[in-house]
């Protein structure tokens, strides 16, 4: 395969402004050159700007970027014009990442999008919908004919663990929602939902369930969990309401259940992870909140990632840098 030129975003160190830059972008054996849509704006992207990855090879100047989506231009392994998110092999923290007008990536980090799915929103949505199907399939080992609650069901991540967990075969999906919260955004996703008051306890008509998947922590996981039947599981997903949980030991010991923390941190994405979650969250249809940001105005991106609400994913326009 040939290079190409192109106008990408250049890191010259810690603390650095970001420029605009032609760059040369060589094509080699196992790679992929995609044209780049959009571009995610992440926490990892902050710490390799910052210089603060332990596993960091980049050296400035380099282009940073771990995930975006965009249009296949040249492959060995997939045909022109697949529309494609970009994730793994490196992207990002060991090699040039996705914030330019064209990407070259590892044919290993390239996952066709399934038919349906918006590239801003495969984007947007691919690391919550990773955390979503580790704490579902991969932890919880959700499987057919299980009743599964999810608390926070009004989250991203909170409706994204619906998804999967109905994609994985779940009978029945109860979501748990504060007094008063507006549930519209999760219509069609859930068979039940019950409300949490304001000092966090769990409404009486919550049912049993074999499998709580808890995004929020606090008093509901104590509420949740007298609701889960012998040999179920509670997966610990985040504590938004609270780091304290009081555990029954009884209940614990006596219905033998399981306490099952999620640490993304030291969870390995096994090959395939990407396409099972796309293909999980897909008939869903969930619309995250976006900020889609001119790929010249990164900085204002990256403020706005640390200033926003947690489930607001922010995104670079790296189609033109006009």
């Amino acid at each position: 395969m040939s290079g190409r030129r192109a106008t990408a975003l250049r890191c010259y160190g810690p603390g650095e402004q970001l420029k605009a830059e032609e760059v040369e972008l060589p094509v080699g054996a196992g790679e992929t050159l995609v044209e780049m849509r959009y571009a995610s704006v992440t926490q990892l992207d902050r710490t390799v700007l910052a210089g603060k990855l332990a596993q960091q090879q980049l050296q400035p100047p380099f282009t940073p970027g771990s995930e975006g989506s965009g249009v296949v231009l040249s492959s060995e392994r997939f045909p022109v014009g697949t529309r494609v998110v970009i994730r793994g092999g490196g992207v990002g923290v060991s090699r040039p990442g996705t914030w330019g007008e064209l990407a070259v990536v590892p044919d290993t980090s390239v996952h066709p999008l399934p038919d349906g799915m918006e590239l801003a929103a495969a984007v947007a949505m691919l690391a919550p919908a990773l955390t979503a199907h580790t704490a579902v399939r991969r932890v919880g080992q959700i499987v057919e004919a299980e009743t599964v609650v999810v608390t926070g069901i009004t989250g991203l991540v909170g409706r994204l663990c619906a998804a999967v967990a109905r994609s994985a075969g779940a009978m029945k999906v109860i979501g748990l929602a504060r007094a008063g919260e507006p549930v519209d955004s999760i219509e069609g996703l859930v068979d039940q939902i019950v409300r949490v008051d304001e000092l966090g306890q769990v409404g009486r008509e919550l049912p049993w369930c074999n499998a709580a998947i808890d995004t929020v922590g606090g008093p509901v996981t104590s509420g949740v969990m007298s609701h889960i039947t012998p040999g179920g599981r509670l997966v610990a997903l985040g504590f938004t309401a609270g780091e304290f949980a009081t555990l029954d030991l009884h209940q614990l010991i006596g219905r033998d259940l399981r306490v099952l923390p999620v640490n993304m941190q030291r969870t390995t994405i096994e090959p395939g992870t990407v396409a099972q979650v796309l293909a999980d969250i897909t008939p869903a249809q969930i619309r995250p909140e976006m900020e889609v940001v001119p790929a010249l105005h990164a900085e204002d991106a990256l403020d706005l990632l640390v200033s926003g609400p947690a489930d607001r994913r922010v995104l670079l326009d790296v189609s033109r840098f006009a």
